[in-house]
């Protein structure tokens, strides 16, 4: 059974990995950048602060303890424990692998970081924001960065899925701990 999946997840990333072209290979090399997202980080944090003030300190500290255990977690829980490789260093399919300036990333790609730590943040600060459209917008967002990743040839479709579920969770499980420290600090 394991083995069907991880064929399928194979052909489905030939699939989208092989759809690419000179113009989307800039746009998703930029895409899968962190600093691309820098002012999306500010801008949040502008709203975060507008609104408490001081207090977005609390918020903020959330948030820099979500990002470290989304990537810590997804790398010595995941990466090093599956060591599957990246389809860019397995040598059964890499000379099939489109990937863009020669990059490849390390050596094992279950799960994606990039997809742990961007559908974390979107997790945590739609609940934060409690806003429908900034909800879409942000889970929006988090999953075409997560995508970039397969386009560019350094994870599987299985690689993703795992990330954002990961994601996902540590993002939900982070807001329940800020919940009471919210009100400790009497930010609402």
């Amino acid at each position: 059974m394991l083995e069907k999946l991880i064929e399928i997840d194979t052909q489905l990333f030939l699939f989208l990995n092989g759809i690419h072209s000179p113009f989307w290979d800039t746009i998703m090399w930029y895409t899968s950048a962190t600093a691309t997202w820098v002012p999306l980080y500010a801008l949040v944090l502008f709203f975060i602060f507008k609104e408490y003030k001081w207090k977005g300190f609390v918020p903020l500290i959330f948030l820099v303890l979500l990002v470290f255990a989304a990537d810590k977690i997804s790398v010595h829980a995941f990466k090093n424990f599956f060591e599957r490789l990246r389809p860019c260093h397995n040598q059964d399919i890499a000379n099939l692998v489109h990937i863009i300036r020669e990059h490849c990333g390390g050596q094992y790609g279950f799960v994606s970081s990039h997809a742990a730590n961007t559908f974390a943040f979107a997790s945590f600060t739609s609940l934060f924001f409690r806003n429908k459209k900034y909800t879409w917008f942000i889970f929006i967002w988090a999953a075409f960065v997560s995508y970039s990743r397969i386009y560019l040839g350094v994870h599987y479709p299985g690689d993703i899925m795992g990330g954002a579920l990961l994601g996902w969770i540590i993002g939900y499980l982070l807001y329940q701990l800020y919940i009471p420290a919210s009100k400790y600090f009497r930010v609402s």
